[in-house]
C-alpha cells in the first residue's frame, strides 16, 4: 500500500500496515477503535490516526448508527478509458458478476445535444435505453443511453440485460472504433440515490460518452452516473516525442480559450 500524503508518525504506520496484513474481506467489520487498539497494543490517538489515513485511501469506511463501525471498503470497479469496450467487459476482467435491470426503453425525439453528437435531425427518432447496472448484485451505475433508430431496427425487442456493445456487434455488425468521454462529479439527486442505494447528495461521477464506430460515424450518446466510493477511473498517458517549451504551452492555452 502506498503511502499516504498526511505524514504519519512511525508508531501510527506500523498500526495501519499491520491492520492492512490482517484485513478481512470486503464489506466485513474492522472491529472498534478500542478493541483495535487493544489488539495491536497502541494508543487509541495512534489507532485512529491510522484508521483515518485508511479512509482517507479508501481502504475502510465508518457505518454511523445501531450497527455502524469501521468496515472494509467494497472493492471499487476500475473503469478503463484507455480502451472502448462495454462495461459487463471490464467487470469480468475484474473478477465481477455483471448484471443489469432494464428501468425503461423509448423511442424518443433527439434534443439539440444528442443530434449533434450522433450526427441526425434534431427531432429524429433515437433508442433511449435507461438501466441500472450491478456488479456481484449492488448497484455501481445508472446509464441512460441513446442510439438512431434507423441504424438499429428493432433493437428495443431485444434483451438488454447484458452488454450493449456486444449485442450490437453481433446483431447489427457494429464495430466500435473510438469514444470521447467527459467525466465530472456531481451530487446524486433524490431520485438518482435511491436508484443506487445511496444518500441523497453522495458523490457521483458523471460520464457523458459519445462513441463511434470504426468507419468514423457517431451510434451512441450516453449519460452515466457512477457511485464514487464504488468507481476508480483509470487512464494511462504517454509522453510526449517532444514537450513544448513554455511559452508555446502557454500561448497555445490562451489559444484554446479564446
Amino acid at each position: 500500500m502506498e503511502r499516504s500524503a498526511v505524514a504519519l508518525g512511525p508508531t501510527a504506520l506500523a498500526a495501519r500496515d499491520r491492520l492492512v496484513d490482517a484485513m478481512p474481506g470486503p464489506g466485513e467489520r474492522l472491529g472498534a477503535e478500542r478493541e483495535l487498539a487493544e489488539r495491536l497494543g497502541v494508543s487509541r490517538s495512534t489507532i485512529r490516526a491510522a484508521l483515518a489515513d485508511l479512509e482517507r485511501g479508501g481502504v475502510v469506511r465508518r457505518a454511523r448508527g445501531r450497527g455502524g463501525g469501521i468496515f472494509v471498503a467494497d472493492r471499487k470497479v476500475e473503469r478503463d478509458l484507455n480502451s472502448l469496450a462495454g462495461l459487463p467487459a471490464y467487470l469480468r476482467r475484474q473478477g465481477f458478476q455483471s448484471d443489469a435491470r432494464v428501468l425503461s426503453t423509448a423511442t424518443v425525439e433527439a434534443d439539440a445535444d444528442t443530434a449533434g453528437a450522433l450526427g441526425v435531425a434534431e427531432r429524429a427518432l433515437v433508442l433511449e435505453v435507461v438501466r441500472v447496472r450491478l456488479a456481484d448484485g449492488d448497484p455501481i451505475s445508472l446509464e441512460r443511453a441513446l442510439f438512431p433508430a434507423e441504424r438499429f431496427p428493432d433493437l428495443l425487442d431485444r434483451s438488454l440485460g447484458g452488454s450493449l456493445y456486444e449485442l450490437l456487434e453481433a446483431h447489427y455488425g457494429l464495430v466500435p472504433g473510438e469514444a470521447e468521454e467527459r467525466i465530472e462529479v456531481v451530487a446524486a439527486g433524490a431520485a438518482d440515490a435511491r436508484l443506487l442505494g445511496l444518500r441523497r447528495g453522495a458523490p457521483l461521477l458523471a460520464v457523458a460518452r459519445t462513441a463511434w464506430d470504426a468507419g468514423g460515424r457517431a451510434f451512441e450518446r450516453s449519460h452515466d452516473l457512477f457511485r464514487a466510493d464504488r468507481a476508480r477511473i483509470v487512464v494511462r498517458a504517454r509522453a510526449a516525442p517532444t514537450a513544448p517549451t513554455l511559452v508555446g504551452a502557454a500561448i497555445h492555452a490562451h489559444e484554446g480559450g479564446t
